[in-house]
């Protein structure tokens, strides 16, 4: 087990008409993630010169915690829902810390 944390950055490129509506579902999803065991960061972004662009800013304390979020019943419901208002598949980088 890793007691390094883990970086994720998160792009998703939402429909145009369906801006507010994405906006909604994870502005909702937030809090309860930000509880999740290991969450050390779950910050939500728009891109101010394309409002079509949202990106999660997350750290979590180790790979194991990460899996558990990616693995959570709440995960799978939030993922469900993005299909039908991404534009695009979303674009998920996981990182270390190098300094």
């Amino acid at each position: 087990m890793s007691d390094q944390s883990v970086k994720v950055v998160a792009h998703l490129k939402v429909k145009e008409d369906k801006i507010q509506e994405l906006q909604d579902v994870l502005t909702r999803a937030i809090p309860a993630t930000r509880e999740e065991n290991g969450c050390l960061q779950y910050d939500l972004c728009q891109n101010t010169a394309d409002p079509t662009q949202f990106t999660f800013l997350e750290e979590w304390e180790n790979n194991e915690c990460l899996g558990a979020h990616l693995s959570a019943p709440a995960f799978k419901v939030l993922s469900g829902k993005l299909a039908d208002l991404l534009a695009a598949a979303p674009d998920i980088r996981v990182y270390k810390l190098i300094m």
